[in-house]
């Protein structure tokens, strides 16, 4: 039952209490809750009570002598509005279970739904929710409580119709673009003929209030058609970006990039048609004909429409994230704010489908882009693997809050796979079974594998994935990072991934899992919070020998636009005196994305002394994992911070 526990620490979210009580007999731990809500509120998860975890992967089995005291307690505890906002259990949650001879309780939290979010403890949700960051439980800040709510109450996001937004406020040429398009997709249609006010009424764009009486454009209208700039004003963190890098590396140079720049309306119509054209430049289209026409568009063409398309309408436009579109040699990266409403292994499976912005779905749809709802993941998985790809990686990331998709165009066995495996290992390779092989090629194809992406890719039982795994890393062929679900494997001749990124872009958890990876596994390019901000200049970003980022500590090192954003970050800080250490630690953890930020520069942007944001805040969240120093000593004068991950930090700390 040892490799039973193992297998479950790898594969999901496990939360070990042992649950003695004061007598030794069994009693249910007030700390209980706390995980419920955390893992009600993100992707669920299994807690074992009688088991201890200490430390962290070594499991002692307790048992409990009054289980029904414990299981009594609990059912009690599900129906008490005052303990618990809400019950998702059912009996066959919760069940006792045989662990070397002695029983404990396994009680299975199931994700709530978005209509049951946020989980809380007692009556209120602002200091009641929390949230599975780490494998630890969390407190959620205020603004992550209202996005909950928000989601809640509004199925689609983009419904809204603004006060004080006109047609002045549109671009005009994008307006004309889309109508053009709709004339040729849909020729002769009634709608055609409409005044251009009516037209936009008509499709969406336009609506009217009629609770309280006033009409004007809605979310959705001025997202597809409206200029960034007044976007902004609407919702403060839109921001769209397009790079397309020279290599498949983790360094920040690209050679063509699409942000509001004010050269172009900066809409989501218009980076829709840009970027499309820019993502399949240079696909190579096979000759093909039909009806005596040659055949333009491929399933690769279409997956690529897809996957753009689902960025955009799946959005959260409220979150602190960009959008961001990554054009590779070897791939391709697709981000967007928010999490998925469904599951993700019931994204990929499609028929479920609960689009955040159901009005620009709708609009993009009238124009001929965009399936019908809850089947276009699934097509871009069957394109993409109809062309013997590596299967599409699409994954959430937590904080903040995120999704991605990747598309690798990198076979699924690459030749040059095989012959570095063959260079070091030789024919000991060759006579490894078939599981042991898939595992070492895509620790090398992807730059590293985890529990969780081999049971995507193969058919084998978790407990084989497990002991085979650890087989491996015995025998010197893999070299394992990290703790039960956060485990990951990499080969002992290659580089291991830096706190910001790894080479082969592979997060540790995948789409079977509908778990979360941690940010320390993305590309910079996917990973960073905001992409604007790192794209200094030569002679500003050079790294000093013991840094793997740039260090700012002046403000003149940024160019103006990039100073426009950290201070919009930093601005709900600034200019109050007074605000909730939840509130000033995610605003520091957003200013040091990307770079190493200097002391003196933070303390500028967010008006605070600097000897007392470094004790207060820094601090703390360097012990938390969660920010990383330049410098080692923690008062040196030219002490800076970049955000980070507990285990990125701490796999950090463990080269020194």
């Amino acid at each position: 039952m040892n490799d039973d526990l193992a297998v479950l620490a790898e594969s999901a979210d496990l939360e070990c209490k042992a649950a003695q009580g004061a007598d030794g007999q069994g009693e249910l731990p007030t700390d209980f809750w706390k995980s419920y809500s955390a893992m009600a509120n993100t992707q669920g998860g299994i807690i074992l009570l009688g088991v201890q975890e200490k430390p962290r992967g070594a499991f002692r089995v307790a048992g409990l002598k009054n289980i029904e005291r414990v299981r009594k307690a609990l059912w009690d505890n599900l129906h008490n509005p005052k303990q618990i906002s809400i019950n998702l259990l059912a009996e066959p949650h919760i069940q006792p279970v045989e662990i070397e001879g002695k029983t404990v309780l396994r009680v299975e939290i199931p994700r709530a739904s978005r209509q049951q979010r946020p989980v809380h403890l007692g009556s209120n949700p602002f200091g009641g929710t929390f949230l599975r960051r780490y494998e630890g439980d969390y407190q959620a800040d205020d603004e992550t409580v209202r996005r909950m709510l928000a989601e809640r109450v509004e199925d689609s996001r983009d419904e809204r119709i603004l006060k004080g937004f006109d047609f002045a406020d549109l671009d005009m040429d994008s307006v004309m673009a889309y109508r053009n398009r709709f004339s040729a997709v849909k020729p002769g249609h009634v709608w055609l003929d409409l005044a251009l006010p009516e037209f936009l009424e008509r499709i969406g764009a336009f609506g009217r209030n009629r609770e309280e009486g006033y009409s004007g454009l809605r979310i959705a209208g001025l997202l597809m058609f409206g200029r960034a700039e007044v976007i902004r004003d609407a919702l403060l963190n839109y921001m769209v970006d397009y790079q397309e890098r020279p290599e498949p590396k983790t360094e920040k140079r690209w050679i063509d990039r699409l942000i509001p720049d004010g050269a172009w309306s900066g809409n989501i119509y218009d980076f829709f048609r840009r970027v499309y054209q820019k993502l399949i430049a240079d696909l190579k289209v096979p000759f093909q004909l039909q009806q005596g026409q040659r055949i333009e568009d491929t399933p690769v063409h279409e997956a690529l429409r897809e996957a753009l398309v689902n960025t955009l309408i799946h959005a959260d436009f409220s979150g602190r994230v960009s959008i961001l579109v990554v054009k590779r040699p070897d791939m391709f990266g697709f981000r967007n704010p928010g999490l998925m409403r469904v599951p993700l292994a019931l994204a990929v499976q499609g028929g479920s489908s609960d689009c955040r912005n159901r009005r620009l779905q709708t609009l993009f749809q009238l124009v001929g882009y965009g399936d019908h709802a809850g089947s276009g993941i699934p097509k871009i998985y069957r394109n993409w693997t109809g062309q013997h790809w590596r299967r599409p990686l699409l994954y959430e990331l937590p904080e903040p809050e995120q999704t991605l998709m990747e598309l690798r165009m990198t076979s699924l066995v690459p030749a040059q796979t095989l012959a570095e495996l063959e260079e070091h290992l030789g024919a000991r390779f060759t006579a490894l079974p078939e599981l042991e092989r898939m595992a070492l090629v895509t620790a090398i194809a992807e730059g590293m594998v985890s529990h969780a992406r081999l049971r995507e890719i193969s058919a084998d039982h978790p407990a084989d994935i497990t002991k085979m795994l650890a087989r491996l890393v015995k025998d010197g062929l893999l070299e394992s990072d990290g703790i039960g679900r956060g485990m990951v494997y990499f080969v002992p001749w290659m580089t291991r991934p830096s706190p910001t990124g790894f080479a082969g872009d592979q997060p540790e958890a995948s789409t079977q899992d509908n778990l979360s990876s941690k940010p320390g596994s993305l590309t910079p390019e996917l990973s960073a919070l905001t992409p604007e901000l790192s794209a200094l200049t030569p002679e500003l970003s050079t790294l000093t020998p013991e840094l793997d980022l740039p260090l700012v500590a002046e403000s003149t090192q940024f160019t103006e636009s990039q100073l426009n954003i950290l201070r919009e970050l930093a601005h709900s800080v600034r200019e109050r005196k007074r605000v909730s250490p939840e509130m000033m630690r995610s605003v520091v953890l957003s200013l040091c994305s990307g770079c190493y930020i200097g002391l003196r520069l933070l303390s500028e942007l967010l008006n605070r002394d600097s000897d007392d944001l470094r004790k207060r805040i820094l601090n703390p969240l360097v012990k938390e994992g969660l920010l990383r120093r330049a410098f080692r000593r923690p008062n040196d004068p030219r002490q800076a911070y970049t955000s980070s991950l507990i285990q990125a930090a701490t796999h950090a700390e463990s080269k020194k």
